[in-house]
Formats: C-alpha cells, structure tokens, sequence
C-alpha cells in the first residue's frame, strides 16, 4: 500500500510538470529564462524554509544542498542546451535520463540492474520518442549540453534514491530548494539583465514555484523513500504523456497513431517497473 501511494504521489507530482509545461513555455517568452528560474525557485525556496526548515539539520543541509546542485545543474544544462539546439531534440535527448538515473545508481552505488529494469527503460525510452512524434533531427553543439542536463537530471534521482529513507523530506526539499535558488540567483545578473517579471508572469512564478517546485519536489522526495531508481526514472518519463493529455484537454490538441502507441508503451514501462520486480521476490525491489 505505502508502494502503491508512493507511485500514485509521483505520478500525481508529473502530471503537475506536465500540465505547467505551456504555461512555462509561454512565461520565459515573456520574462528571462534565467530570471524565471531565480524567481521560482527562489519562492521554493522561502516555502519550503518556512514549512520545513525547522526539520533541518547539519547532515540533512549538507546532503540536501549537494542534491539541488546536481538538480540546478541539469536545469542550467537544458536551458543553455534549448538555445543551440531544437525543442524535439531537447525532448529526446533530456528524456535520456530514464538510462543515465539506472546508470548513476549501478556507477556510484554498485546497485545491480535486472533484466526487468532494462526492459522497462527501453520501453519507456521508445514509448517516449514516439510520444515525441519524430527522432533527433541532427545533433548540433546544444546536444552535448542537453545530454549532460540528462545525466544530471539521472544522478538527481539516483542520489534522491540513495538517501531520501535517511532523511526528513521536508528538509531534504527545503535544502534542494535552497541550493538551486542560490545558484540561479547568482547567475541571473551574469547572464540577463535583472527586471521585475510582468504581470503576465507572475502566475507562472506562482504556480511553478509553489506547486511544481516546493510541493513537487517534497512529494518526490517522500516517494522515492518507496521507490527505486528505475521505478522513479519510468514513472518520470510520463510527464509527456500528461503534457499531451493536457495538451487535447485544454487546448484542443490531438495525438498521432504512432503517439498513442508510445503513450501505451510508457504505461507498459510503468507496469513493468512495478509488477516484475514484485513478482521475483523483495530482494529485487532494493536494487
């Protein structure tokens, strides 16, 4: 039961993200990327203070504040990555961390990786560049910095793994939070000029920062104390799938053939993920 919570909280954590994807879309056309990013987070960060941050401690603050970095990082990646490169390629290539977070677990843990595990990551990596609607286009220079905001996104969650049933997750959030806003914070002036976000804006800032960062982000945190690597990184790549369900729901958008046959098959890595390792014994649900 606390399993079966635990993976219906995730889902309910990426159906945020993927429902706030065109309002973000729309949000940095109006206001700074970078900017964006410093207010979000930065409201994270004073939510999640204010909530959690009396559950803090030395141990939690400093393994909390490594987490967000490696969390910051792969958000700076992407977004350097987004502008010499195409959105399609971005997609795909981001979705990669549903092989770097297994990868990170096996590397920097020595966690073993069953057969069942890798099934469910190339379903739900196929599932997702169909979901997609086309492969990458070409590689270009944003490429190599998109891959490695993959592999930063996939050690986030390998470490998240490793160490959320060791901590509160209120306060390991709260040190995330305040971690990646540190760091957008200090690079907004170096890289855009710093201005107050529009009205236009703050709706977004609000909503991101609020319900797809601090409550998200505490929501994984307390999910992954349940779940492993792989289950966490297959339950993630459905964030697209909500994106286009949202996208039909409420803008009329409609999905190929070939995408509704990925949206299937990342369900299928879903179920994969969760009913195989069950059924092999407890052993395999620590791996």
């Amino acid at each position: 039961m606390v399993r079966l919570l635990a993976i219906l909280s995730l889902l309910a954590v990426t159906a945020v993200w993927g429902a706030t994807f065109v309002m973000v879309h729309d949000a940095v056309a109006h206001f700074g990327v970078m900017g964006f990013l410093a207010m979000r987070f930065a409201l994270a960060a004073a939510v999640t203070a204010l909530v959690w941050g009396w559950r803090l401690n030395h141990r939690s603050l400093r393994v909390g504040m490594g987490i967000g970095l490696v969390l910051a990082a792969g958000y700076l990646l992407q977004t350097w990555g987004l502008r010499f490169t195409t959105a399609t390629n971005s997609g795909l290539l981001t979705g990669l961390f549903v092989i770097c977070g297994p990868l990170a677990d096996r590397l920097i843990f020595g966690s073993r990786l069953y057969r069942s595990a890798w099934l469910a990551v190339g379903l739900s990596l196929l599932g997702m560049s169909l979901l997609i609607g086309r492969g990458p286009t070409g590689l270009a220079g944003g490429d190599v910095l998109t891959l490695g905001c993959a592999a930063a996104f996939g050690i986030h969650i390998a470490l998240l793994s490793r160490h959320a049933p060791h901590h509160d997750p209120g306060a390991l959030g709260a040190a995330q939070m305040a971690a990646a806003a540190l760091v957008f914070l200090a690079l907004w002036p170096l890289t855009e000029r710093v201005q107050v976000p529009p009205r236009s804006v703050w709706g977004a800032i609000l909503i991101t920062g609020v319900l797809a960062s601090a409550v998200a982000y505490f929501v994984q945190t307390t999910a992954q104390r349940h779940l492993t690597t792989v289950q966490t990184a297959v339950i993630l790549t459905t964030e697209p799938v909500f994106a286009a369900l949202f996208g039909y729901l409420l803008a009329g958008e409609r999905l190929l053939g070939l995408q509704y046959l990925g949206a299937a098959l990342i369900i299928a890595a879903l179920l994969v993920a969760e009913l195989v390792p069950r059924r092999r014994g407890p052993r395999l649900a620590a791996d």
